[in-house]
């Protein structure tokens, strides 16, 4: 057994995160923390799945933290949604900030005492196929993983069309660009997001031919807002005037870079309102925590599926969009539009 991690605090109940708002009120949920990996507990007295009184168990894991200001706290306002929307009759517990060695370990924890287990993000792509495979009687649901990946007998996959969002920021930056000069910033060379940053060029390009796109960056760490801005400020140098993103508390540093050269950057998946200082042209919006809500109103209704689901424009309710700050120049929300209709008429397909 790994020699366990000093910084976890024991398992307990949590109370929802005070300050987010989402479309409903959250009641309590289940916290798993992991000292090396504990076992999953305070989630209705068993460890066994489907418990006596009917209810059924839902164990997410969050490798990031759940106020990242991006793709995690974005999937966790759902988490908390869909724990108000279930209570009574499904359970829900957590697991956050796991150092990619748990992955696996913290994903048998919850396999061992839950009915569905859900993993964000790409990075645990290869861990969660593997526990799959280990408990074939157990659901499992990945969000977020390669665009080209395939579902399993019991591993469904649900798509946020990161992709999809990154070409309408690129397209945006392209629009707004004064000089004509755009790039892009992820938090690491993962398969999704070097999809993100080919769409955010093709976006870009759709919307100007001849937009320049610098070369993609990966920082290599989707929270650490020192190097994403070291990042910035290169792109920045380099002549780009408009950043495209995905990061989570990295973010924060292409802001500090922006505000310091004057330039912007597209923010999201989350919007706030814009600042003052002109930093975010916009931000693209993506609710990854739909798709949480989405494999527990199925598991709920006894219809979930192993199943391969693309949400964002195309969804029924469409999840992915953008909206600018202050008064943007004259014809680019009429472009912006006509770009998001072709997504939805599938004239334009992201990958």
């Amino acid at each position: 057994m790994p020699h366990p991690r000093p910084a976890a605090a024991p398992p307990s109940w949590t109370n929802p995160r005070p300050g987010l708002r989402s479309r409903h009120r959250t009641g309590l949920t289940c916290a798993l923390a992991l000292a090396g990996v504990t076992a999953l507990t305070g989630c209705g007295g068993s460890s066994a799945a489907s418990a006596d009184d009917g209810t059924l168990k839902v164990g997410v894991l969050f490798p990031g933290s759940l106020s990242d200001d991006g793709f995690m706290e974005s999937a966790y306002r759902g988490y908390q949604r869909a724990a108000k929307t279930h209570d009574g009759t499904l359970v829900f517990g957590k697991a956050e900030q796991v150092a990619t060695a748990d992955y696996e370990q913290a994903l048998v924890r919850f396999a061992t005492g839950s009915d569905l287990v859900i993993s964000l993000g790409g990075q645990t792509d290869a861990a969660v196929r593997k526990v799959a495979a280990r408990f074939p009687d157990v659901r499992f649901a990945e969000i977020g993983g390669p665009a080209d990946g395939r579902p399993t007998a019991n591993l469904a996959l649900y798509d946020p069309r990161q992709a999809e969002a990154a070409y309408l920021a690129g397209a945006a930056s392209a629009l707004l660009s004064e000089k004509n000069t755009v790039a892009f910033v992820g938090g690491a060379e993962l398969p999704a997001i070097v999809n993100a940053a080919q769409e955010f060029e093709n976006g870009a390009r759709a919307a100007d031919p001849g937009v320049k796109v610098l070369t993609p960056q990966y920082v290599g760490d989707f929270n650490d807002a020192a190097k994403a801005k070291q990042s910035a400020l290169a792109d920045y140098g380099a002549g780009a005037d408009v950043l495209g993103q995905v990061l989570n508390l990295g973010h924060k540093g292409l802001a500090q870079a922006a505000a310091q050269t004057g330039s912007s950057l597209i923010g999201g998946p989350i919007a706030h309102p814009c600042p003052a200082d002109g930093s975010y042209a916009g931000y693209v919006e993506t609710d990854i925590g739909a798709e949480i809500e989405y494999a527990a109103d199925h598991l709920a209704a006894g219809t979930w599926k192993a199943e391969a689901v693309r949400f964002g424009l195309t969804s029924d309710e469409p999840h992915n969009d953008i909206v600018l700050c202050g008064e943007p120049p004259a014809g680019v929300e009429k472009k912006l539009d006509a770009l998001k209709a072709e997504i939805v008429s599938g004239d334009v397909t992201t990958r």
